[in-house]
């Protein structure tokens, strides 16, 4: 399926490459490139610093860096180092650089009216649904999942996430401090170990082995962001999860959870977990799974 399927990506990105106007260096009739135009509007009204929109564009630095001296020059934007850090330089629109990223805008609207005006209300409904399809999708492929220390930054921004959430979602809240135990160093190679998705360099979920010997393998610590929900990453962590365990001689994984975590059962059921008797003494618990992977 996966060298079936080039092909039709390759045809589908050449019609839309056409048909957005890429492949015309002023692109929406203004005097620069797709890449100028849409840096632009990524900059955004508030500003953003020059990593954030190197992470977010997929930019190789040389490449941004042209981009922005380019605006620079046309004095659509200012580059200066941040209050807080000179080593972060962060970019601004000016007052014409505002002025051209709403000329955009309205530019951008009317090209995209004109996807849909040609077609039926039924073609226009069909259309709108597959390309936010192909949006979830495209996005999906560009997370990754890698191994990181616990105690990384961005594992304990989704530790501290993961937290919130239970206490805002548990019937009496939640104190860390009365549940079991999962420590960094229970989570780090070899009693453990921390999964941390990311989407454009940025933590959007996370997941842990904790491992003890020749007992079962407990699961801990699996959330993803609100804003990255729907594109597969819980999934996407059981599994690679799940190969770990296996790869150092797991047999059972068990997991316990609560009641109104009902995404999360869906999921561990969906996924081959059955219900079992109580295995600790949880306090928050209401359900604990238990599967066979060895």
């Amino acid at each position: 399926m996966l060298e079936a399927g080039v092909g039709e990506v390759r045809s589908f990105n050449r019609l839309l490459t056409e048909r957005v106007g890429a492949l015309n260096d002023h692109y929406l009739a203004r005097g620069r490139s797709l890449g100028e135009s849409r840096l632009l509007w990524e900059i955004g009204v508030e500003g953003s610093d020059v990593r954030r929109l190197r992470s977010r564009l997929g930019l190789d630095s040389g490449y941004l860096s042209r981009l922005l001296r380019s605006l620079e020059a046309a004095r659509l934007i200012t580059v200066e180092p941040h209050v807080d850090d000179r080593r972060v330089r962060t970019v601004k629109l000016t007052r014409a650089g505002r002025a051209e990223r709403d000329l955009l805008d309205r530019r951008s609207d009317e090209l995209a009216r004109s996807f849909l005006e040609p077609l039926s209300e039924a073609q226009r409904q069909r259309l709108v649904a597959a390309m936010a399809e192909v949006e979830r999708l495209l996005t999906a492929a560009l997370v990754e999942v890698k191994v990181v220390d616990p105690s990384h930054r961005d594992a304990q921004f989704c530790v501290r996430e993961y937290f919130a959430e239970l206490a805002e979602r548990f019937d009496a809240g939640f104190d860390p401090a009365l549940s079991i135990a999962a420590e960094a160093g229970d989570l780090r190679p070899p009693a453990g170990v921390f999964l941390l998705a990311t989407l454009r360099a940025e933590p959007v979920g996370c997941g842990a082995l904790k491992y003890h010997g020749g007992e079962p393998t407990e699961l801990k610590r699996m959330w993803v962001a609100r804003s990255a929900r729907g594109l597969g990453i819980g999934r996407r962590l059981l599994h690679e999860l799940e190969r770990r365990a296996v790869s150092e001689g797991t047999r059972v994984i068990r997991l316990e959870t609560n009641k109104n975590l009902t995404d999360a059962i869906s999921l561990y059921r969906s996924a081959g977990y059955r219900e079992v008797d109580a295995f600790n003494d949880e306090p928050y618990a209401h359900h604990w799974f238990e599967k066979r992977v060895g």
